[in-house]
């Protein structure tokens, strides 16, 4: 059990240290694709800090098998986005306001309205096409859907490539694999990106395995583990990753960063569920999608009628991840609505 807790504890070290070279190696690579902040956080750093949470319900589903790896594939799966659109919210919100705190910035995100409101339009339609798929009994048009949504993500990237403005990411820290170098060639910033990814994958893979043993002594319900557990420990480079960048101001990096990963959850992780489950929703995973659709819905509505984004609304997301976990903890299991 100590052994357990340690690891886990040089897991967080090792996703910590993968995220800054993540970070900064990320924004060498848009600079050099000349990309704006849009597509360097909603693409390159939403996609690439995604990998984790999505390798866990394919290895879960196609590699293990069986009901219980089913149940848990779809747990992975749901959890992502509700983590990103509660917990990360609010440890995103919660830093700008500790950060504000010590006069390093104000409350204000500096955002790009038009690239976030974008994000999040695509997850609240694909969300909801996702939930909607669990009434369907009809495995055959589950396909036609996971299709669909597939074709959808595709499209999502054409028009955030094409909207954006290139050469967005300002003032460059030195990439760490090459600190003497005024411009770093491609090829350091694409093993430098490569070697965070690799870092990171592996202490989520720590993280999650050795959080999964302190689960199983403490007798924690293995959906529980897949809905709750799971996704909050692959959702973290996302979280540090965005702490990192509103730590400089770069708010439209930091938050394309989760609607980004948003997105592509809602659209690759869920059509592999379409496929290859029956994608038979109970009312933990059902509430959990509702709870996201809710929270991404108060930061969308925040920013299209106001205009403006405060970490304090971002803030709220924690407010809606301790709703879900009363929800599990109260809610009887043998209680079923549907």
């Amino acid at each position: 059990m100590l052994g357990n807790i340690l690891m886990l504890v040089v897991s967080i070290g090792i996703i910590l240290v993968a995220c800054e070279l993540f970070t900064n190696g990320v924004e060498w690579l848009g600079k050099k694709l000349n990309l704006g902040e849009g597509a360097v956080g909603s693409i390159l750093a939403a996609v690439g800090t995604a990998l984790p949470e999505t390798l866990l319900p394919i290895i879960a589903i196609v590699f293990v098998g069986g009901a219980a790896a089913e149940e848990i594939g779809i747990g992975a799966i749901l959890g992502a986005p509700f983590m990103l659109s509660t917990a990360a919210f609010f440890v995103t919100g919660f830093a700008v306001i500790i950060f504000s705190g010590r006069g390093r910035r104000n409350t204000l995100m500096r955002v790009n309205t038009t690239v976030l409101g974008r994000d999040m339009r695509f997850f609240l339609t694909v969300y909801v096409i996702a939930a909607a798929c669990a009434f369907i009994p009809w495995h055959e048009v589950k396909i036609g859907v996971a299709i669909f949504l597939l074709g959808l993500y595709v499209y999502y990237v054409m028009r955030t490539l094409g909207g954006d403005e290139g050469s967005g990411a300002g003032d460059l820290n030195p990439l760490h694999f090459a600190r003497g170098v005024a411009v770093p060639g491609l090829t350091m910033v694409v093993l430098q990106v490569l070697v965070a990814l690799g870092a990171i994958i592996l202490g989520s893979r720590i993280f999650v395995g050795n959080m999964e043993a302190v689960a199983h002594v403490a007798r924690v319900s293995p959906l529980v583990l897949s809905l709750i557990i799971a996704p909050l420990a692959t959702e973290l480079p996302e979280k540090f990753n965005s702490v990192l960048w509103v730590r400089e101001t770069k708010d439209t990096l930091a938050l394309g960063n989760i609607s980004g990963a948003m997105v592509f959850q809602s659209c690759i992780p869920v059509s592999v569920g379409l496929l290859l489950t029956p994608w038979e929703l109970d009312k933990y995973t059902i509430f959990s999608v509702v709870i996201a659709l809710a929270s991404t819905l108060l930061v969308f509505n925040t920013m299209r009628t106001r205009g403006v984004l405060t970490a304090h609304t971002l803030a709220v997301g924690g407010l809606f991840y301790l709703t879900y976990i009363a929800f599990v903890i109260f809610v009887p299991a043998a209680w079923n609505p549907f």
